[in-house]
């Protein structure tokens, strides 16, 4: 059974938690830089993403992470997540100053889709998957690829909303706020984790 890893810090560990285990999967939740070492891919969750890198930082977290998305480890990050995976963010009229990991090749646009009160759900087209997936966004970035480098995995009207450079993969969206298991056996399958049908 591979060991799957969910950054514990702050924001929605125990959906991705459970979604995983739907997966057969083993999880671990990972606190700190040792954790990392016996896990075969890694989830950044939700959350609020100023919040999330203090706490990366504080638990030293931050280098390691680097050092592996590098040298090919899968990294999956989801709403705050994908913003922490990017290389720039802004607001929608303005670049901010946010610390990031600085590793996929993406302006995240925070909260491009509004406030927790814009919330909401919408059915998408998702490269992979033969089905439409039901996204759920909430406070969500836009993902804009900055190179060539970066696949669009799926699109709402105003732009991309899952993306993947290689090893790294960036959501706007929660999947692991629905019952849909799919998006996270496709990424684990797209890196030899997991095998079987889509």
């Amino acid at each position: 059974m591979p060991a799957v890893g969910v950054l514990a810090l702050q924001g929605g560990v125990a959906e991705h938690v459970s979604i995983l285990r739907k997966l057969n999967c083993e999880v671990r939740e990972i606190r700190t830089p040792g954790e990392l070492k016996s896990i075969s891919a890694v989830f950044i969750p939700g959350g609020e993403s100023t919040t999330l890198i203090l706490l990366m930082n504080r638990w030293k977290l931050t280098g390691p992470l680097i050092e592996m998305a590098r040298s090919g480890f899968p990294i999956f990050g989801t709403c705050a997540g994908a913003i922490l995976l990017s290389k720039e963010i802004s607001e929608k009229e303005h670049y901010v100053e946010q610390e990031s990991l600085h590793l996929a090749d993406v302006r995240a646009v925070r909260n491009f889709f509004g406030r927790q009160t814009s919330s909401f759900v919408e059915f998408i087209e998702v490269a992979g998957l033969r089905k439409s997936f039901k996204g759920v966004f909430i406070r969500a970035p836009l993902l804009l690829p900055l190179s060539d480098n970066v696949d669009i995995l799926s699109r709402v009207e105003d732009g991309p909303v899952l993306l993947r450079q290689k090893n790294l993969w960036l959501s706007s969206f929660h999947p692991e706020l629905t019952e849909d298991s799919r998006i996270h056996r496709l990424f684990l399958e797209s890196h030899g984790i997991l095998k079987g049908n889509k």
